[in-house]
């Protein structure tokens, strides 16, 4: 039995650091959370550059890859759809979701969701996050951002979307680099009010 009735939408663009995107998998999936993934076709080719590795097309076998890569055999409910599919359940705004975590979200992501396009399944996803009032987080991976990749943001804050970006904090006292992305991943799912991940939390001081 799933942790929640709806699912989670997880997108995953074509930004660095899909570590990002694996650590929150891997909570996800070992909280039993349901979650409907799809990966821009720049993902590819991030999975190549980064790591070296290819990524399966075929669905059933890039969910089989997921969840290798997140650690996590059994637990939750994972679902993969084509980045080309547009006549999925999640671009429908009849489908029910808990909300949509696009991460790592690449600028040019962001600036489509700006711009109100939507030339892929990803993009298609998250706009139907955004008329349908629902929740919508993006997490971006860019440094500097440039008055463009600002405004576009600001765009989409005005609209109701949450941006994370991915800065970590250090008062946890992070000892390796999961420390850190793991911080910045339950900063995301803060935003959906989902907590399944261990991380130290500021107390104040006392």
């Amino acid at each position: 039995m799933s942790n929640q009735t709806q699912p989670l939408v997880l997108g995953v663009s074509g930004a660095s650091g899909l570590i990002y995107t694996v650590r929150m998998l891997k909570f996800l999936l070992q909280a039993d959370y349901a979650i409907e993934l799809v990966a821009s076709k720049s993902t590819y080719m991030v999975w190549q550059s980064e790591q070296n590795v290819r990524m399966p097309v075929e669905a059933v076998q890039q969910e089989q890859f997921w969840r290798e890569q997140a650690g996590v055999e059994v637990g939750g409910k994972l679902r993969c759809h084509p980045w080309g599919d547009v006549g999925a359940n999640i671009a429908s705004g009849s489908f029910r979701t808990l909300g949509m975590i696009v991460i790592p979200c690449s600028m040019a992501t962001v600036a489509k969701l700006a711009a109100g396009l939507s030339s892929d399944l990803l993009e298609r996803a998250a706009d139907v996050q955004i008329k349908e009032g629902r929740k919508l987080v993006v997490v971006p991976r860019e440094t500097p951002f440039s008055l463009i990749h600002l405004r576009n943001l600001t765009t989409l804050a005005e609209v109701g979307v949450r941006i994370v970006p991915a800065i970590p904090a250090w008062y946890h006292n992070p000892k390796t680099i999961e420390d850190l992305v793991d911080f910045v991943v339950a900063r995301a799912l803060d935003q959906l009010e989902i907590d399944c991940i261990p991380i130290q939390r500021w107390q104040g001081n006392h």
